[in-house]
């Protein structure tokens, strides 16, 4: 069939289509002439059909970032989600010609207007302060984006309701991104939110359990497993290392006396530390603790339980 054969054709079975001329229900979409042709008969059903795709084409993806001229995606990450314009503060047209001293006066004044219309309410203001701030503390803990933007969302969310009035936005930041970072399974304790912070541990902690109560968020429970990943980096242990202290923590799991009322990262310290020795891998008690951010009576502690419930025979 000649019309099917042609470049591209896309092979489609829409819900609601039915060839008038046999009863088809499978249509081919030729985009390059804009065609929609019955599979079965060949009947040319419709012409003509606007392509809503680029005029352009990009073979790489760095090639398509450079033709495309859509603006980037909104980023809960900024105070204005990047939607706003910015006036260039170099002083020459699109020709790279240098503006008039008169220009110049005009340009000046429209800048220093279009900077104050960005940020002119309370909200913006408090937004653009908290985003500085957010920023600042995502890139010393070296979190991911989608913590980040979802830190950004959970704290835009207080602000926009006014469910948060009259708080330091430091520690409002710091209890979001430990919110951010417990929905998203890669937890960081307050102490490591405190230490580049601004504020305590205590402060920040605070403003945690408001941030939960006025959102009204249901927190996973923290998994050591969670921890063993970050901590197995730290230490420069191999993966079958890692490996083996999943396998121990899941035995625990099973033994809830175990679990409950422990710290996680105690409860991955040592599973870290007993599988390094398993393995042949041994790291001192005192560098787990450092990575960890535990005392080494804490990982001893939690070692000691584990040997014993556990049954596990160490080696000498």
């Amino acid at each position: 069939m000649s019309r099917t054969d042609r470049k591209n054709p896309e092979r489609s079975k829409p819900t609601q289509f039915t060839c008038p001329e046999c009863g088809g229900t499978e249509v081919v979409q030729d985009l390059e002439k804009g065609e929609r042709i019955c599979a079965t008969c060949g009947l040319v059903v419709s012409d003509h059909r606007i392509d809503t795709g680029p005029e352009w084409r990009a073979f790489t993806s760095d090639e398509k970032d450079a033709r495309s001229r859509a603006g980037a995606p909104t980023n809960y990450s900024i105070h204005d989600k990047g939607l706003s314009t910015m006036i260039d503060w170099r002083d020459h047209d699109s020709q790279g010609k240098r503006f008039t001293a008169k220009k110049r006066s005009e340009i000046y004044r429209l800048r220093k207007w279009q900077i104050r219309t960005r940020v002119h309410s309370s909200v913006d203001r408090n937004l653009a302060q908290a985003m500085s701030e957010l920023d600042r503390l995502s890139s010393q803990l070296g979190l991911t984006k989608s913590i980040k933007e979802l830190a950004a969302l959970l704290y835009r969310k207080l602000i926009v309701r006014r469910l948060a009035r009259s708080r330091s936005i430091d520690a409002m930041v710091g209890a979001a991104i430990y919110a951010a970072c417990r929905l998203r399974k890669a937890p960081r304790s307050l102490e490591e939110i405190a230490r580049h912070s601004r504020v305590s541990r205590k402060k920040i902690g605070q403003h945690y359990r408001l941030l939960v109560e006025k959102l009204k968020l249901r927190m996973p429970i923290s998994d050591p497993a969670n921890y063993v990943p970050r901590f197995i980096t730290q230490l420069n242990l191999p993966g079958k290392v890692q490996q083996k202290v999943l396998e121990i923590l899941e035995m625990a799991k099973q033994n809830r006396t175990l679990v409950t009322g422990r710290d996680p990262r105690g409860l991955a310290a040592a599973a870290i530390y007993i599988a390094s020795i398993l393995m042949d891998h041994r790291v001192t008690q005192r560098d787990i603790a450092m990575a960890a951010g535990v005392t080494e009576v804490t990982v001893r502690n939690r070692y000691k339980e584990l040997v014993q419930k556990l049954n596990i025979t160490m080696a000498p």
